[in-house]
Protein backbone atom coordinates (compact mmCIF):
# COMPACT_ATOMS: atom_id res chain seq x y z
CA UNK A 1 0.00 0.00 0.00
CA UNK A 2 2.88 2.41 0.65
CA UNK A 3 3.92 1.99 -3.01
CA UNK A 4 0.33 2.64 -4.15
CA UNK A 5 0.12 5.75 -1.94
CA UNK A 6 3.33 7.29 -3.23
CA UNK A 7 2.40 6.35 -6.78
CA UNK A 8 -0.82 8.31 -6.38
CA UNK A 9 1.20 11.33 -5.24
CA UNK A 10 3.32 11.17 -8.40
CA UNK A 11 0.28 10.71 -10.63
CA UNK A 12 -1.50 13.70 -9.08
CA UNK A 13 1.60 15.81 -9.56
CA UNK A 14 1.86 14.71 -13.19
CA UNK A 15 -1.78 15.21 -14.20
CA UNK A 16 -2.45 18.26 -12.03
CA UNK A 17 -5.55 19.24 -10.10
CA UNK A 18 -9.03 19.96 -11.41
CA UNK A 19 -8.57 23.63 -10.49
CA UNK A 20 -12.21 24.23 -9.55
CA UNK A 21 -12.02 24.47 -5.75
CA UNK A 22 -13.22 27.67 -4.06
CA UNK A 23 -10.67 27.31 -1.25
CA UNK A 24 -6.94 26.69 -1.47
CA UNK A 25 -5.98 23.02 -1.36
CA UNK A 26 -2.77 21.34 -0.18
CA UNK A 27 -2.12 23.50 2.88
CA UNK A 28 -1.35 20.64 5.25
CA UNK A 29 1.10 22.50 7.50
CA UNK A 30 1.74 26.25 7.82
CA UNK A 31 5.48 25.57 7.64
CA UNK A 32 5.11 24.32 4.05
CA UNK A 33 5.40 28.06 3.31
CA UNK A 34 5.77 29.94 6.59
CA UNK A 35 5.59 33.39 5.01
CA UNK A 36 2.37 32.58 3.15
CA UNK A 37 0.59 30.40 5.72
CA UNK A 38 2.19 31.11 9.11
CA UNK A 39 0.91 33.74 11.54
CA UNK A 40 3.03 36.91 11.28
CA UNK A 41 3.38 37.01 15.07
CA UNK A 42 5.76 34.08 14.81
CA UNK A 43 3.75 32.12 17.41
CA UNK A 44 4.36 28.39 17.40
CA UNK A 45 2.08 25.48 18.20
CA UNK A 46 2.30 21.78 18.92
CA UNK A 47 0.89 19.50 16.23
CA UNK A 48 0.83 15.80 15.34
CA UNK A 49 2.22 15.05 11.86
CA UNK A 50 2.53 12.00 9.62
CA UNK A 51 6.17 11.05 9.18
CA UNK A 52 5.83 7.95 7.02
CA UNK A 53 4.11 4.58 7.23
CA UNK A 54 3.48 3.62 10.87
CA UNK A 55 5.25 6.77 12.05
CA UNK A 56 3.69 9.92 13.52
CA UNK A 57 5.39 12.51 15.68
CA UNK A 58 4.73 15.67 17.67
CA UNK A 59 6.37 18.76 16.21
CA UNK A 60 6.51 22.48 16.79
CA UNK A 61 5.20 24.36 13.79
CA UNK A 62 3.80 27.79 12.98
CA UNK A 63 0.37 28.90 14.07
CA UNK A 64 -1.81 29.22 10.94
CA UNK A 65 -3.09 32.57 9.76
CA UNK A 66 -6.14 33.76 7.86
CA UNK A 67 -5.39 33.39 4.15
CA UNK A 68 -8.93 33.68 2.74
CA UNK A 69 -11.81 36.03 3.58
CA UNK A 70 -13.96 33.33 5.18
CA UNK A 71 -11.22 31.59 7.15
CA UNK A 72 -11.60 31.07 10.89
CA UNK A 73 -8.61 30.35 13.11
CA UNK A 74 -9.53 28.21 16.12
CA UNK A 75 -7.84 27.72 19.41
CA UNK A 76 -8.37 23.96 19.58
CA UNK A 77 -9.91 22.98 22.92
CA UNK A 78 -10.59 19.35 22.10
CA UNK A 79 -9.63 16.75 19.51
CA UNK A 80 -9.53 12.98 19.42
CA UNK A 81 -8.23 9.95 17.56
CA UNK A 82 -10.40 7.87 15.25
CA UNK A 83 -10.10 4.46 13.68
CA UNK A 84 -9.88 6.31 10.38
CA UNK A 85 -6.65 7.93 11.59
CA UNK A 86 -5.12 4.46 11.82
CA UNK A 87 -5.65 4.02 8.07
CA UNK A 88 -3.47 7.10 7.57
CA UNK A 89 -0.92 5.77 10.04
CA UNK A 90 -0.73 2.47 8.14
CA UNK A 91 -0.47 4.18 4.76
CA UNK A 92 -3.76 2.65 3.61
CA UNK A 93 -5.10 6.02 2.42
CA UNK A 94 -3.23 7.31 -0.60
CA UNK A 95 -1.41 10.62 -1.08
CA UNK A 96 -0.02 11.17 2.40
CA UNK A 97 3.07 13.38 2.61
CA UNK A 98 5.58 13.79 5.41
CA UNK A 99 4.73 16.73 7.64
CA UNK A 100 0.96 16.60 7.05
CA UNK A 101 -0.92 17.64 10.21
CA UNK A 102 -3.52 15.00 11.06
CA UNK A 103 -6.89 15.09 12.82
CA UNK A 104 -10.39 15.48 11.41
CA UNK A 105 -12.40 15.76 14.66
CA UNK A 106 -11.96 18.92 16.72
CA UNK A 107 -13.68 21.75 18.53
CA UNK A 108 -12.43 25.06 19.82
CA UNK A 109 -12.86 28.77 20.38
CA UNK A 110 -12.73 31.37 17.63
CA UNK A 111 -9.36 33.12 17.79
CA UNK A 112 -9.56 35.25 14.65
CA UNK A 113 -11.39 35.29 11.32
CA UNK A 114 -11.49 36.84 7.90
CA UNK A 115 -13.72 39.80 7.01
CA UNK A 116 -16.16 37.64 5.05
CA UNK A 117 -17.21 35.43 7.98
CA UNK A 118 -20.80 35.92 9.12
CA UNK A 119 -22.54 34.86 12.31
CA UNK A 120 -19.45 34.19 14.43
CA UNK A 121 -17.56 36.21 17.01
CA UNK A 122 -14.13 35.91 18.59
CA UNK A 123 -14.45 33.64 21.63
CA UNK A 124 -17.42 31.60 20.34
CA UNK A 125 -17.28 27.90 21.23
CA UNK A 126 -17.68 25.84 18.06
CA UNK A 127 -17.24 22.36 16.64
CA UNK A 128 -15.90 21.77 13.12
CA UNK A 129 -17.39 19.26 10.71
CA UNK A 130 -14.73 16.85 9.49
CA UNK A 131 -15.58 17.78 5.92
CA UNK A 132 -15.19 21.20 4.34
CA UNK A 133 -18.27 22.32 2.42
CA UNK A 134 -18.88 25.39 0.28
CA UNK A 135 -22.55 25.73 1.26
CA UNK A 136 -23.72 26.61 -2.26
CA UNK A 137 -23.23 23.67 -4.66
CA UNK A 138 -25.83 21.07 -5.65
CA UNK A 139 -24.94 18.76 -2.76
CA UNK A 140 -24.49 21.46 -0.15
CA UNK A 141 -27.96 22.88 -0.87
CA UNK A 142 -29.29 19.43 0.13
CA UNK A 143 -27.01 19.40 3.23
CA UNK A 144 -25.02 16.52 1.72
CA UNK A 145 -21.88 18.31 2.83
CA UNK A 146 -19.50 15.35 2.52
CA UNK A 147 -19.98 15.39 -1.25
CA UNK A 148 -19.39 19.11 -1.78
CA UNK A 149 -18.31 19.69 -5.37
CA UNK A 150 -16.09 22.71 -4.75
CA UNK A 151 -13.60 22.09 -1.94
CA UNK A 152 -11.49 19.19 -3.21
CA UNK A 153 -9.68 19.50 -6.52
CA UNK A 154 -7.92 16.13 -6.41
CA UNK A 155 -7.98 14.66 -9.91
CA UNK A 156 -6.87 11.14 -8.93
CA UNK A 157 -9.94 10.74 -6.73
CA UNK A 158 -12.10 12.12 -9.50
CA UNK A 159 -10.79 9.44 -11.88
CA UNK A 160 -10.99 6.57 -9.34
CA UNK A 161 -14.46 7.31 -8.02
CA UNK A 162 -16.16 9.08 -10.92
CA UNK A 163 -16.52 12.09 -8.65
CA UNK A 164 -14.98 13.60 -5.54
CA UNK A 165 -15.81 13.89 -1.89
CA UNK A 166 -15.57 17.21 -0.13
CA UNK A 167 -12.24 18.36 1.19
CA UNK A 168 -11.52 16.89 4.62
CA UNK A 169 -9.39 18.01 7.52
CA UNK A 170 -6.20 16.09 8.18
CA UNK A 171 -7.00 13.30 5.76
CA UNK A 172 -4.38 13.31 2.99
CA UNK A 173 -4.01 15.19 -0.27
CA UNK A 174 -6.48 12.71 -1.75
CA UNK A 175 -9.18 14.71 0.06
CA UNK A 176 -7.79 18.13 -0.71
CA UNK A 177 -4.79 18.40 1.59
CA UNK A 178 -6.03 20.40 4.60
CA UNK A 179 -4.18 20.67 7.89
CA UNK A 180 -6.05 18.82 10.65
CA UNK A 181 -7.05 19.57 14.22
CA UNK A 182 -4.64 17.40 16.21
CA UNK A 183 -2.90 20.66 16.99
CA UNK A 184 -3.22 23.69 19.23
CA UNK A 185 -4.62 25.86 16.41
CA UNK A 186 -6.51 25.02 13.23
CA UNK A 187 -7.55 26.99 10.17
CA UNK A 188 -11.14 26.34 9.08
CA UNK A 189 -11.86 27.43 5.49
CA UNK A 190 -15.40 28.72 4.85
CA UNK A 191 -15.74 28.83 8.62
CA UNK A 192 -19.28 30.19 8.74
CA UNK A 193 -20.43 27.04 6.91
CA UNK A 194 -18.25 24.43 8.58
CA UNK A 195 -18.51 25.43 12.25
CA UNK A 196 -21.47 24.89 14.57
CA UNK A 197 -21.84 26.93 17.74
CA UNK A 198 -21.93 24.93 20.95
CA UNK A 199 -24.37 26.09 23.65
CA UNK A 200 -23.30 26.40 27.28
CA UNK A 201 -25.18 23.25 28.32
CA UNK A 202 -23.12 21.05 25.95
CA UNK A 203 -19.52 20.65 27.16
CA UNK A 204 -16.66 20.01 24.76
CA UNK A 205 -16.56 16.38 25.94
CA UNK A 206 -19.90 15.90 24.17
CA UNK A 207 -19.95 18.61 21.51
CA UNK A 208 -16.62 17.51 20.03
CA UNK A 209 -18.13 14.26 18.77
CA UNK A 210 -20.64 16.05 16.53
CA UNK A 211 -17.59 16.57 14.31
CA UNK A 212 -17.61 12.96 13.09
CA UNK A 213 -18.39 9.94 15.26
CA UNK A 214 -21.99 10.84 16.13
CA UNK A 215 -22.89 11.97 12.62
CA UNK A 216 -21.15 8.97 11.06
CA UNK A 217 -22.91 6.53 13.37
CA UNK A 218 -26.30 8.14 12.84
CA UNK A 219 -25.80 8.16 9.08
CA UNK A 220 -24.88 4.47 9.15
CA UNK A 221 -28.04 3.54 11.04
CA UNK A 222 -30.44 5.85 9.21
CA UNK A 223 -29.03 5.39 5.71
CA UNK A 224 -29.10 1.59 6.03
CA UNK A 225 -32.73 1.86 7.08
CA UNK A 226 -32.78 0.45 10.63
CA UNK A 227 -36.42 0.47 11.70
CA UNK A 228 -38.81 -0.72 14.37
CA UNK A 229 -38.48 -4.44 15.10
CA UNK A 230 -35.25 -5.02 13.17
CA UNK A 231 -32.52 -7.39 14.30
CA UNK A 232 -29.24 -5.58 13.69
CA UNK A 233 -25.72 -7.06 13.57
CA UNK A 234 -22.77 -4.69 13.85
CA UNK A 235 -19.23 -5.62 12.79
CA UNK A 236 -16.78 -3.72 15.01
CA UNK A 237 -17.16 -2.69 18.67
CA UNK A 238 -15.17 0.52 18.45
CA UNK A 239 -16.75 3.93 19.03
CA UNK A 240 -18.72 3.90 15.75
CA UNK A 241 -20.05 0.40 16.37
CA UNK A 242 -20.86 1.26 19.97
CA UNK A 243 -22.82 4.39 19.02
CA UNK A 244 -24.55 2.51 16.18
CA UNK A 245 -25.79 0.03 18.76
CA UNK A 246 -27.25 2.79 20.93
CA UNK A 247 -28.74 4.53 17.88
CA UNK A 248 -30.25 1.30 16.52
CA UNK A 249 -32.20 0.95 19.75
CA UNK A 250 -33.24 4.60 19.46
CA UNK A 251 -34.60 3.75 15.99
CA UNK A 252 -36.60 0.83 17.41
CA UNK A 253 -34.39 -2.20 16.79
CA UNK A 254 -35.56 -5.34 18.61
CA UNK A 255 -32.11 -6.89 19.00
CA UNK A 256 -28.57 -5.64 18.41
CA UNK A 257 -25.64 -8.07 18.10
CA UNK A 258 -22.11 -6.62 18.12
CA UNK A 259 -19.23 -8.65 16.65
CA UNK A 260 -15.52 -8.27 17.39
CA UNK A 261 -12.57 -10.34 18.56
CA UNK A 262 -8.82 -10.74 18.65
CA UNK A 263 -6.96 -8.05 20.56
CA UNK A 264 -10.08 -5.90 20.47
CA UNK A 265 -12.36 -8.45 22.15
CA UNK A 266 -12.33 -6.41 25.38
CA UNK A 267 -14.46 -3.83 23.57
CA UNK A 268 -17.37 -6.27 23.54
CA UNK A 269 -17.42 -6.27 27.35
CA UNK A 270 -17.23 -2.47 27.38
CA UNK A 271 -20.15 -2.09 24.98
CA UNK A 272 -22.20 -4.63 26.95
CA UNK A 273 -21.48 -2.84 30.24
CA UNK A 274 -22.69 0.49 28.84
CA UNK A 275 -25.68 -0.86 26.89
CA UNK A 276 -26.81 -4.09 28.63
CA UNK A 277 -29.43 -4.90 25.96
CA UNK A 278 -26.64 -5.50 23.44
CA UNK A 279 -25.72 -9.10 22.59
CA UNK A 280 -22.11 -9.86 21.70
CA UNK A 281 -20.28 -12.33 19.47
CA UNK A 282 -16.53 -12.90 19.87
CA UNK A 283 -15.34 -14.45 16.61
CA UNK A 284 -12.09 -15.70 18.17
CA UNK A 285 -14.06 -17.85 20.60
CA UNK A 286 -16.00 -19.71 17.91
CA UNK A 287 -15.29 -23.46 17.79
CA UNK A 288 -13.73 -25.01 14.72
CA UNK A 289 -16.27 -25.29 11.92
CA UNK A 290 -18.46 -22.48 13.26
CA UNK A 291 -18.39 -19.18 11.39
CA UNK A 292 -19.78 -15.78 12.23
CA UNK A 293 -22.45 -16.38 9.60
CA UNK A 294 -23.50 -19.77 10.99
CA UNK A 295 -23.56 -18.46 14.56
CA UNK A 296 -25.72 -15.47 13.60
CA UNK A 297 -28.19 -17.78 11.86
CA UNK A 298 -28.32 -19.86 15.05
CA UNK A 299 -29.02 -16.72 17.07
CA UNK A 300 -31.72 -15.43 14.70
CA UNK A 301 -33.70 -17.50 12.19
CA UNK A 302 -32.47 -16.55 8.72
CA UNK A 303 -29.94 -14.12 10.16
CA UNK A 304 -30.23 -10.44 11.06
CA UNK A 305 -32.33 -8.01 9.03
CA UNK A 306 -29.53 -5.45 8.90
CA UNK A 307 -25.73 -5.69 8.92
CA UNK A 308 -23.64 -2.59 9.67
CA UNK A 309 -19.93 -2.51 8.81
CA UNK A 310 -18.08 -0.40 11.39
CA UNK A 311 -14.59 -1.85 11.02
CA UNK A 312 -12.67 -1.22 7.77
CA UNK A 313 -11.32 -2.89 4.67
CA UNK A 314 -7.63 -2.94 5.60
CA UNK A 315 -7.85 -5.71 8.22
CA UNK A 316 -7.42 -9.02 6.40
CA UNK A 317 -8.03 -12.31 8.21
CA UNK A 318 -7.01 -14.93 5.64
CA UNK A 319 -3.56 -15.47 4.16
CA UNK A 320 -4.75 -14.86 0.60
CA UNK A 321 -6.04 -11.38 1.27
CA UNK A 322 -3.00 -10.52 3.39
CA UNK A 323 -0.78 -11.36 0.42
CA UNK A 324 -2.94 -9.44 -2.04
CA UNK A 325 -2.93 -6.36 0.21
CA UNK A 326 0.83 -6.56 0.70
CA UNK A 327 1.44 -6.81 -3.04
CA UNK A 328 -0.96 -4.00 -3.88
CA UNK A 329 -3.29 -6.35 -5.76
CA UNK A 330 -6.18 -4.93 -3.78
CA UNK A 331 -6.53 -1.99 -1.41
CA UNK A 332 -9.30 -3.49 0.72
CA UNK A 333 -10.24 -7.01 1.75
CA UNK A 334 -13.77 -8.23 1.01
CA UNK A 335 -13.84 -10.69 3.92
CA UNK A 336 -16.03 -8.74 6.34
CA UNK A 337 -18.29 -7.56 3.54
CA UNK A 338 -18.82 -11.13 2.30
CA UNK A 339 -19.50 -12.26 5.86
CA UNK A 340 -22.21 -9.64 6.18
CA UNK A 341 -23.78 -10.53 2.84
CA UNK A 342 -24.04 -14.22 3.72
CA UNK A 343 -25.28 -13.49 7.26
CA UNK A 344 -28.34 -11.32 6.63
CA UNK A 345 -31.78 -12.54 5.67
CA UNK A 346 -32.65 -12.59 2.00
CA UNK A 347 -33.58 -9.03 0.99
CA UNK A 348 -31.65 -7.89 4.05
CA UNK A 349 -29.70 -4.65 4.19
CA UNK A 350 -25.94 -4.24 4.40
CA UNK A 351 -24.48 -0.82 5.22
CA UNK A 352 -20.83 0.04 4.65
CA UNK A 353 -19.42 2.76 6.91
CA UNK A 354 -15.90 1.52 7.77
CA UNK A 355 -13.30 3.05 5.46
CA UNK A 356 -12.80 1.39 2.06
CA UNK A 357 -10.55 3.37 -0.26
CA UNK A 358 -10.13 1.52 -3.55
CA UNK A 359 -10.59 -1.97 -4.96
CA UNK A 360 -11.26 -5.43 -3.56
CA UNK A 361 -11.05 -8.99 -4.85
CA UNK A 362 -13.34 -12.02 -4.39
CA UNK A 363 -16.46 -9.97 -3.73
CA UNK A 364 -19.56 -12.19 -3.44
CA UNK A 365 -21.62 -10.32 -6.02
CA UNK A 366 -23.63 -13.47 -6.79
CA UNK A 367 -25.16 -13.54 -3.31
CA UNK A 368 -26.06 -9.85 -3.57
CA UNK A 369 -27.95 -10.44 -6.79
CA UNK A 370 -29.46 -13.86 -6.16
CA UNK A 371 -30.69 -13.17 -2.61
CA UNK A 372 -31.72 -9.58 -3.22
CA UNK A 373 -29.32 -8.12 -0.68
CA UNK A 374 -29.55 -4.33 -0.42
CA UNK A 375 -25.88 -3.34 -0.46
CA UNK A 376 -25.52 0.27 0.66
CA UNK A 377 -22.38 2.37 0.67
CA UNK A 378 -23.22 4.84 3.41
CA UNK A 379 -20.60 7.26 2.15
CA UNK A 380 -18.69 9.76 4.18
CA UNK A 381 -21.39 11.01 6.55
CA UNK A 382 -22.94 14.36 5.57
CA UNK A 383 -22.38 16.02 8.94
CA UNK A 384 -24.36 19.16 8.08
CA UNK A 385 -27.48 17.09 7.42
CA UNK A 386 -27.51 15.77 10.97
CA UNK A 387 -25.52 17.86 13.42
CA UNK A 388 -28.23 20.29 14.49
CA UNK A 389 -30.67 17.46 15.26
CA UNK A 390 -27.95 15.52 17.05
CA UNK A 391 -27.07 18.61 19.09
CA UNK A 392 -30.69 18.79 20.26
CA UNK A 393 -30.50 15.10 21.22
CA UNK A 394 -27.41 15.86 23.30
CA UNK A 395 -29.29 18.67 25.01
CA UNK A 396 -32.41 16.65 25.82
CA UNK A 397 -30.39 13.61 26.92
CA UNK A 398 -31.79 11.16 24.37
CA UNK A 399 -28.26 10.61 23.03
CA UNK A 400 -25.32 10.04 25.35
CA UNK A 401 -21.83 9.92 23.81
CA UNK A 402 -20.22 9.67 27.26
CA UNK A 403 -20.73 5.89 27.09
CA UNK A 404 -17.79 5.67 24.67
CA UNK A 405 -15.49 8.21 26.37
CA UNK A 406 -12.77 6.26 28.13
CA UNK A 407 -9.72 8.54 28.47
CA UNK A 408 -8.46 12.11 28.50
CA UNK A 409 -4.88 12.83 27.41
CA UNK A 410 -2.75 15.88 26.73
CA UNK A 411 -1.85 16.73 23.16
CA UNK A 412 1.88 16.38 23.80
CA UNK A 413 1.32 12.63 24.19
CA UNK A 414 -0.63 12.25 20.96
CA UNK A 415 2.12 10.24 19.27
CA UNK A 416 2.08 7.74 22.13
CA UNK A 417 -1.72 7.64 21.92
CA UNK A 418 -1.51 6.57 18.26
CA UNK A 419 0.71 3.62 19.15
CA UNK A 420 -1.50 2.49 22.01
CA UNK A 421 -4.73 2.99 20.09
CA UNK A 422 -3.34 1.02 17.16
CA UNK A 423 -2.43 -1.84 19.55
CA UNK A 424 -5.92 -1.75 21.15
CA UNK A 425 -4.05 -1.23 24.44
CA UNK A 426 -5.11 0.20 27.81
CA UNK A 427 -8.82 -0.23 26.99
CA UNK A 428 -8.74 2.93 24.87
CA UNK A 429 -12.14 3.43 23.29
CA UNK A 430 -12.81 7.11 22.59
CA UNK A 431 -10.38 9.72 23.84
CA UNK A 432 -10.65 13.43 24.58
CA UNK A 433 -7.38 15.19 23.74
CA UNK A 434 -6.88 18.45 25.58
CA UNK A 435 -4.66 21.43 24.78
CA UNK A 436 -3.48 24.45 26.78
CA UNK A 437 -6.73 26.14 25.71
CA UNK A 438 -9.09 23.46 27.08
CA UNK A 439 -11.46 24.00 29.97
CA UNK A 440 -11.16 21.72 33.04
CA UNK A 441 -12.79 18.29 32.58
CA UNK A 442 -16.58 18.38 32.66
CA UNK A 443 -18.30 16.66 35.54
CA UNK A 444 -18.47 12.88 35.14
CA UNK A 445 -15.82 12.70 32.42
CA UNK A 446 -12.45 10.92 32.71
CA UNK A 447 -9.51 12.57 34.42
CA UNK A 448 -6.16 13.03 32.75
CA UNK A 449 -4.12 9.94 31.76
CA UNK A 450 -0.38 10.28 31.19
CA UNK A 451 2.15 7.71 29.97
CA UNK A 452 5.21 9.81 30.85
Amino acid sequence: MAVVSQGANYIEKAIGHTGDAVTENNVTNPDRDREKYGDPSGEKMQALVWNGKNDVMMVETSKPKVIEDRDVILKVTGSTICGSDLHLLHGSVVEMQKGDILGHEFCGKVDSMGPGVKGLNVGDRVVASFQIACGDCMYCKRKLSSQCERTNENKVQNIMYGGRTAGMFGYSHFTGGFAGGQAEYARVPLGDVNLLKLPDDVPDEKGLYLSDVLSTSWNCVVDTGVKEGDVVAIWGAGPIGQMCAQMSFIRGAKRVIVIDGGNAAWRLDLVKSKTPKVETLNFTDLPSGTTVTSRLKEMEHGGPDVALECAAGEYAKGVGHKIELALGLETDTSEIVNEMITSVKSYGRVGLTGIYVGFTNHFNIGAVMERGIRFIGNGQAPVHLYWQDLLRMLQDGSLDPSIMLSHRVNIDEMDTLYKKFDARADNLQKVFVQTRFSDPPASGTPGLTSWK
